[in-house]
């Protein structure tokens, strides 16, 4: 671990002095909502006692505006004003990341924001911030961000019922030469969702609002069927299976009580069912059935981006030869 300098931060000024000369200046930072997704499960998923979750910003920059299009997690120890980042797993994440897109490259990192507690007077920054940027500003240095990395922070605390998106950009302040803290001032920020990403975003937005309507005989043959289905499987397998245990523990009841005789042949099929369960602590089994959840959703959206993606190419191609013909 290594000590870092303090963090400054400046409120609500977008348009202050970076310290940068006009043609490095930055005015806007575009995100994408994959970016935000993929930092929530991240923090979904963090370990106990974690405060804070980073990782690195991937993107491009046109001009003065940067695009952030991916990210992937890092990990990192934070104790006082110490920090360690798992540098060898950035390296490699990053190779695999450029081998399947050359055109993206390092444009900064993001942490959600800290616990809400008195022990940090703000949430989004803390003076291991400051090492944390200096570590990005050298992995942007052969980088279009020419050592002025992004800093994307999102507030997890859901103070105001929101979650919170903000950008920063890092100066030095120095005196006499010499570094004597990192000031971070906001910059614009605004979510920009491409055409597949809007259409996979509107289905599920769709579908959360249609989980309790169930469409009709004409309309379930109106759908066609690659149409992604309005009912939550999920919910509807539990209701099932609750239902069954709920059958079973009431026969078992009367059984006991002798208002009905007990049969040999479903007590065996019972007792076959309990020993078949494996014996697992309930916070253990909270944490598996919460990390599984995490995982189908992310598959469904993925999924759903690359359904729209195909659709997208189809229309094209067909477009294609009309015009050739």
């Amino acid at each position: 671990m290594a000590s870092s300098t303090p963090a400054l931060l400046l409120h609500n000024d977008t348009t202050a002095n970076t310290g940068l000369n006009d043609s490095q200046a930055l005015n806007s930072v575009v995100v994408h909502p994959l970016v935000l997704l993929s930092i929530l499960d991240h923090h979904t998923r963090r370990q106990d006692g974690i405060g804070r979750v980073i990782g690195t910003l991937l993107g491009r920059r046109d001009g003065d505006t940067v695009e952030v299009t991916n990210c992937f997690a890092v990990p990192h120890a934070e104790r006082d004003d110490e920090v360690a980042i798992g540098k060898d797993f950035n390296r490699q994440m990053l190779a695999l990341h450029l081998r399947a897109n050359r055109n993206e490259t390092v444009v900064g990192w993001y942490a959600t924001a800290f616990p809400s507690s008195n022990e940090y007077a703000n949430p989004c920054l803390a003076n291991t911030s400051s090492l944390i940027h200096e570590f990005y500003a050298g992995e942007c240095e052969d980088t279009v961000m020419d050592c002025n990395p992004i800093h994307l922070v999102v507030d997890t605390t859901l103070a105001n019922d929101t979650v919170g998106l903000k950008g920063y950009l890092s100066s030095a302040v120095t005196l006499h030469g010499e570094p004597l803290a990192n000031m971070f001032h906001e910059v614009r920020l605004q979510l920009k969702s491409s055409e597949s990403e809007r259409i996979v975003l509107d289905q599920m937005i769709k579908s959360l609002s249609n989980t309790d309507i169930i469409p009709n005989a004409e309309e379930k043959q109106e759908q066609p069927p690659d149409a992604p289905q309005t009912e939550n499987s999920l919910q509807i397998s539990m209701e099932k299976l609750l239902s069954m245990i709920e059958t079973a523990s009431e026969y078992v009841e009367k059984v006991v009580d002798g208002t009905i005789d007990a049969d040999d042949g479903i007590g065996s099929q019972i007792a076959d069912t309990l020993s078949s369960v494996p014996r697992i602590r309930p916070e253990a089994f909270d944490r598996m059935f919460n990390d599984s959840l995490q995982d189908l959703l992310m598959v469904s959206y993925l999924s759903n981006i690359t359904r729209t993606q195909l659709t997208i190419s189809e229309k094209l191609n067909a477009a294609l030869d009309q015009e050739t013909k």
